[in-house]
């Protein structure tokens, strides 16, 4: 019996990597245990990002009948704080304190930042409904104050506790650590995915204000116990005589690099285009195919297992030293193949259809996301070779910039095709409620073949001469 259950454990010990990838990320210095309750606080960003642009706009569109075009601006205004991730992080970099701390501040501030836009919300959504006292202007003016605030807070909060893993983490062990981080985000978001679909199965108000202040008090514990005890006191790194690098420096050396401009220029398009759907894949199933909100937020989390896949792909086409634009390639055409399936379904009445097409979007926009970061940090390596914190933030700017002007503007053409489709101007054959979904998809179809085009002589000429082995999640920014 002894012989065998060593051989039990001999075998388990071979096998334990493999299924278990990240169990060697933890040293002595960062034990498995610190590293999980780090990573909570990307368990409570997924939960936000879920309750954004998943539950609340199918809710605002569908149940409490505000405008899409109001609410895709709502959606958009928390990415008008991405631009800012470069700057801070590069503020947490250099951030001037007697107490030592570069990280936490930040990490507290974001937090704090979310429990107000979070403690607001439901007050304000209930004003914009009509079903408070007052003007619904003041209703629009608290849903856009809590949108912003939540928006900073969770750009200020990821940033900020991404660069405090990378402070923690060894050479060796940082790249499992940030993979684990972003697994973390992911589980966040479809476990939050199921427990709003099943909370709001038969909806009504009372419900919705239970989940945001739930949300709201569970974002500042699980954040809390994430920075607890995290980040060591070290006031000569923080003192005001360090010797400092500036901002526009910074930006003048990765700017300066040969193909920086038109690899931004594509993360840009391929980002708007594979965003534009964030707030019309939900109000899409309950209008066109009668989901009730229970079914409609499963296609959340049914996003993000795709996007999961896509990170597993990305892991092992990159291990193998993968051209990341290549990659990046195959997301663009998963993504056409994906929306091309959702225009079809409707015609076709099959759900099942449009249920696999959100998978395909959620697997292109993983692939592409992973490959084009990818390549911003070989093109940062190549460069100084200290740039890669700021190519991180150049990157997540323009992205999460492109996002939101996509979340924006996709609200405005589905209500103006819709108006025009019931209007009969666009002929008899297009009056129902597809209409104004269908045109979305169609131009996100066409900045995904323009992305294409833009990162094509990329593809041709890019010469990658270091490829970190076992790239998975790494570095994806989120």
């Amino acid at each position: 019996m002894r012989s065998i259950n060593r051989k039990m454990i001999s075998a388990l010990q071979q096998i334990g990597p493999r299924f278990l990838p990240f169990a060697d990320a933890a040293t002595r210095e960062l034990p498995l245990s610190r590293l999980l309750r780090l990573s909570l606080f990307q368990v409570s960003v997924g939960m936000a990002l879920v309750l954004l642009t998943g539950t609340l706009n199918r809710v605002m569109i569908v149940e409490l009948g505000v405008p899409a075009w109001l609410v895709g601006l709502m959606v958009s205004i928390p990415v008008l704080i991405a631009p800012f991730r470069a700057l801070i992080g590069f503020k947490s970099d250099t951030h001037k304190s007697v107490l030592g701390w570069r990280r936490v501040p930040y990490i507290w501030f974001g937090t704090m930042m979310q429990f107000g836009g979070f403690a607001i919300l439901p007050f304000a959504l209930l004003v914009l409904t009509g079903n408070g006292h007052g003007p619904a202007v003041w209703g629009e003016i608290g849903a856009a104050l809590a949108f912003l605030l939540i928006g900073a807070g969770i750009n200020t909060t990821q940033t900020a506790g991404l660069a405090l893993a990378n402070d923690l983490a060894s050479e060796e062990t940082r790249p499992r650590v940030v993979a684990l981080l972003y697994v973390m985000l992911l589980a966040g978001m479809v476990v939050s995915a199921l427990v709003f679909g099943s909370l709001l199965h038969d909806f009504t108000a009372k419900q919705l204000i239970q989940i945001i202040q739930g949300v709201a008090v569970l974002t500042v514990v699980l954040n809390g116990v994430a920075m607890w005890k995290q980040e060591a006191r070290n006031p000569a790194l923080t003192s005001r005589d360090a010797a400092r690098i500036s901002f526009s420096e910074a930006w003048r050396q990765f700017s300066g690099a040969g193909r920086a401009k038109r690899l931004l220029i594509g993360v840009g398009l391929g980002s708007a285009a594979f965003s534009m759907q964030d707030i019309l894949l939900e109000p899409f199933g309950g209008q066109v195919f009668g989901l009730n909100v229970g079914q409609t937020t499963w296609l959340t989390a049914t996003m993000a297992l795709g996007t999961l896949a896509g990170f597993a792909i990305s892991a092992r086409r990159l291990g193998h030293g993968g051209d990341p634009y290549r990659l990046a390639s195959l997301g663009i055409l998963a993504g056409i193949f994906a929306f091309a399936a959702v225009i079809f379904s409707p015609v076709l009445s099959v759900v099942s259809l449009f249920q696999t097409g959100v998978f395909f979007i959620g697997l292109g926009g993983g692939l592409f996301s992973v490959g084009m970061l990818t390549a911003a940090m070989d093109l940062a390596s190549s460069g100084s070779g200290t740039m890669s914190g700021f190519a991180l933030g150049a990157w997540g700017g323009v992205q999460a910039t492109a996002a939101g002007l996509g979340v924006g503007l996709s609200g405005l053409l589905r209500d103006a095709v819709s108006g025009m489709a019931m209007n009969g101007d666009l002929g008899s054959a297009t009056t129902g409620p597809a209409a104004g979904y269908v045109a979305v998809y169609q131009i996100e179809i066409v900045l995904l073949f323009a992305t294409l085009a833009v990162i094509g002589p990329l593809v041709r000429g890019s010469k990658l001469s270091t490829r970190q082995p076992g790239f998975g999640l790494a570095q994806y920014p989120g």
